[in-house]
């Protein structure tokens, strides 16, 4: 189910805030967040007790009318078009029809989402995958990578510093090397029961299938991009994504799936359909070579 539904609302004081425009919502997750680093077990409690009593306060980005008439403003709304329509204004670097938005729900803004402004103050980062320090833009690059099935832009390509003007405005009023609440996605609490591939498999079928298909191929846009991401199938994120770790994934769907009912799933039931969506087919890690990906 990552992009298996849309999330909750933007930005707004608090999740029961952000719930009620959540219909509004158009993007859908499927790749690797930018704020990978998950909240601890402890954090992960306190976050659904948080958003059951509805008084979790997050970062408010700024509107977009605010956004300048200056060559920084054009970056920045060039960077949201990249963000949300990336098969279209990123097409050089996309290896697929998906979009940042699918990860970022909300264009980058919602919290428990990977929301960009969250993320942009926490880089350069030591990020164990690559075993060093990473800075912002490594860090997209890497997205475009292996949650796009790409290539990686040129650390001065425009449409690196766009995406970059983007998040820097979404972070505008973020203090700096902060953890800010809703970082990333949530930590799932182990259970001490191995992830079940087969009642993930019921679970999908019952709650993810009627938005992203039988086949997890999701339904695709008449101008590009899709209406319901694909989770599997060579348009989908590769085995190097974030998202094909199953904690993260688990992480994502317990706190913004099913469509309109975030943190419903138990957090043995997110493990389930993470394991069962991380075993079907996609494209291989572009890491380990053509032979070793297929069958790894």
């Amino acid at each position: 189910m990552p992009g298996v539904l849309r999330g909750m609302q933007h930005g707004g004081n608090s999740i029961a805030l952000s719930m009620a425009a959540v219909v509004l919502s158009l993007c859908l997750p499927v790749c690797a967040s930018l704020a990978q680093d998950s909240t601890t077990p402890a954090e992960h409690t306190r976050a659904l007790a948080d958003h059951l009593k509805g008084t979790t306060h997050y970062h408010v980005p700024p509107d977009e009318d605010t956004i300048p008439n200056d060559k920084y403003g054009d970056e920045v709304r060039l960077g949201k078009k990249i963000f949300t329509e990336t098969y279209k204004y990123g097409r050089r670097y996309a290896g697929n029809d998906l979009t940042c938005a699918n990860c970022h729900l909300d264009a980058g803004r919602q919290p428990n989402a990977g929301p960009m402004w969250a993320a942009y103050g926490m880089y350069p980062a030591y990020r164990e995958k690559n075993d060093r320090s990473n800075s912002l833009e490594e860090r997209i690059q890497q997205c475009f990578q292996f949650s796009l099935n790409g290539f990686a832009p040129a650390l001065d390509a425009p449409e690196l510093r766009a995406l970059v003007s983007y998040i820097h405005f979404l972070s505008k009023g973020a203090p700096i090397g902060t953890e800010m609440p809703g970082r990333g996605y949530p930590q799932v609490v182990r259970t001490g029961s191995d992830p079940n591939p087969k009642r993930g498999a019921d679970i999908y079928k019952a709650k993810c299938a009627s938005c992203h298909g039988a086949n997890g191929a999701g339904e695709k846009k008449a101008g590009g991009g899709y209406t319901w991401p694909p989770v599997w199938g060579m348009d989908a994120y590769n085995k190097g994504a974030g998202m094909a770790n199953n904690d993260l994934l688990a992480g994502f769907i317990k706190a913004n799936m099913p469509l309109g009912q975030p943190w419903s799933l138990t957090d043995q039931e997110a493990f389930d359909v993470a394991a069962y969506i991380n075993l079907q087919i996609r494209p291989y890690d572009p890491r380990k070579g053509l032979l070793k990906g297929l069958f790894d």
